[in-house]
């Protein structure tokens, strides 16, 4: 018998490591470690524990269950292999510092202990350091890293394991939020997993990943696969949703369609640049990535910072989406970027505090792709957003929210007022404003002075006049 340490790997099908544990007979556990639960938030906690909840029923309809533990996981993993009699452990790869420090530090205890442990690949189709350049070096640029992504073959997924290859146990109950020290998140969570997993690759995949590279971008109607929260704590594996990829792909019709399902897989290929990129640059989780000759001068003006947390920027479509934060834990990538933009360029504020907040109330959010968007928008990232670039937030509303329905949806201050009036909020009168909307604050700042601000203070951190031409999105 072994033991499978289940981590980032929520689910019992598509699992390698818990794969490999069945051959001699598997014992799942989940140990709640302190030192992660550090960094945890009440959405993702919340999350996590239903999704716990789903795992162990699904190992106790097989007569087996998930066992818990609590503490360091160099401690209660050599326990538990004594106390169970297992020959060792296996568990899944995860690549972020953190992640990978605690490995070591149980790797040396299970050494010491004199018991086997087997570590694999599972969370990526192509484990960092596997797609390089020529000479081997890790790509920064994702254009380049994602046509190699596309061209490496794939695994097929793995089955769910049956009764025979699970070990007869009982486990303990699950703790509840409060007894982790979490207070019940404020937004409405998304079901947690692997059948409400399914359920959102199968609507996915029955319409929308046919119009995905088309609308994408439409906020209002936000055709995109809502799966970040389960790649995020794996409810569903990777290879099982490239699958359904495969076989959407066969039944497309039009060259558009096969276009769209090409535009989700480059997504899913951008998770893993992030993945790779964070496992080479670990420090980039506190650090800008690109250096710079002299600091950049951010802004601290807390009153903004404020606004911009609250959704009370008076820009409309910014608001909409930071309250769809607070109400969802969850933000459509369209509307990330934006309020990433305006928060780094209109704000002027360091990308590290949109992170720390993102990390505090997002459901889904992940370290190595969280922080490459917030470096990706703020302009210190590989490949990233030209710093000369910035979104207008205005045009970002008009373009991708025409009929103001995405801003009426999380705002209703504005819910009855016309779209017109909406996208041109920044150029009404005090007194047109206060007969339209009065309940909705005036912009705290103007785009147009700050957005030159923003550029100056980027060619000040590189050393002075950059040559490249300025631009607005």
């Amino acid at each position: 018998m072994r033991l499978h340490w289940h981590r980032q790997d929520l689910r019992a099908a598509d699992n390698t490591g818990l794969t490999a544990a069945v051959e001699d007979e598997a014992l799942p556990v989940f140990v709640f470690d302190p030192e992660i639960l550090e960094h945890g938030a009440p959405p993702r906690v919340a999350f996590m524990l239903d999704a716990l909840e789903s795992l162990q029923e699904t190992y106790r309809e097989k007569g087996s269950d998930l066992l818990v533990a609590h503490g360091d996981p160099a401690e209660e993993l050599p326990r538990l292999i004594e106390e169970h009699e297992a020959e060792g452990v296996t568990w899944n790869r995860d690549y972020t510092g953190l992640a990978r420090e605690r490995d070591r530090r149980v790797e040396d205890a299970l050494a010491d202990a004199g018991s086997e442990y087997e570590r694999f690949h599972d969370a990526v189709h192509h484990e960092p350091g596997s797609i390089t350049t020529n000479d081997g070096d890790p790509y920064s640029v994702f254009t380049y890293f994602g046509n190699k992504w596309l061209d490496h073959g794939k695994e097929d997924s793995y089955p769910e394991p049956d009764a025979a290859g699970l070990a007869d146990a009982d486990g303990e109950e699950l703790p509840s939020l409060n007894d982790l020290g979490f207070e019940q998140p404020d937004a409405t969570l998304p079901n947690a997993g692997t059948e409400a997993a399914r359920d959102r690759l199968d609507a996915f995949c029955e319409d929308d990943i046919h119009v995905y590279e088309e609308e994408r971008d439409d906020l209002a109607s936000e055709p995109t696969s809502r799966l970040s929260q389960d790649l995020s704590y794996g409810t569903i594996g990777i290879r099982e949703v490239y699958e359904r990829t495969e076989e959407a792909m066969e039944s497309a019709e039009t060259d558009e369609q096969r276009e769209s399902i090409a535009d989700f897989r480059s997504e899913l290929a951008w998770r893993e640049f992030n993945i790779d990129v964070i496992y080479h640059n670990p420090s980039n989780v506190s650090q800008n990535h690109k250096d710079f000759q002299n600091p950049i001068d951010w802004r601290e003006d807390e009153d903004e910072l404020d606004a911009w947390k609250a959704g009370e920027t008076g820009y409309p479509v910014v608001d909409a989406a930071m309250r769809q934060l607070k109400e969802e834990a969850y933000i459509h990538n369209r509307a990330r970027m934006i309020v990433g933009s305006f928060l780094t360029k209109d704000l002027r504020q360091d990308w590290r505090r949109g992170y720390e907040h993102f990390r505090d109330l997002l459901v889904d959010h992940n370290t190595p792709n969280d922080n490459g968007n917030w470096q990706w928008i703020g302009s210190t990232g590989t490949d990233a957003q030209p710093y000369f670039r910035v979104f207008n937030p205005m045009k970002q509303g008009s373009d991708y929210d025409p009929e103001a329905e995405y801003v009426a949806r999380y705002v209703p201050e504005l819910e009855a007022v016309d779209p017109e009036d909406i996208h041109s909020w920044h150029e009404l009168s005090e007194a047109e404003r206060e007969e339209v909307a009065p309940e909705y604050p005036a912009p705290i700042v103007d785009h147009g002075e700050r957005r030159e601000e923003a550029i100056s203070m980027f060619e000040q951190a590189r050393g002075g006049d950059d040559d490249d031409d300025e631009d607005e999105e």
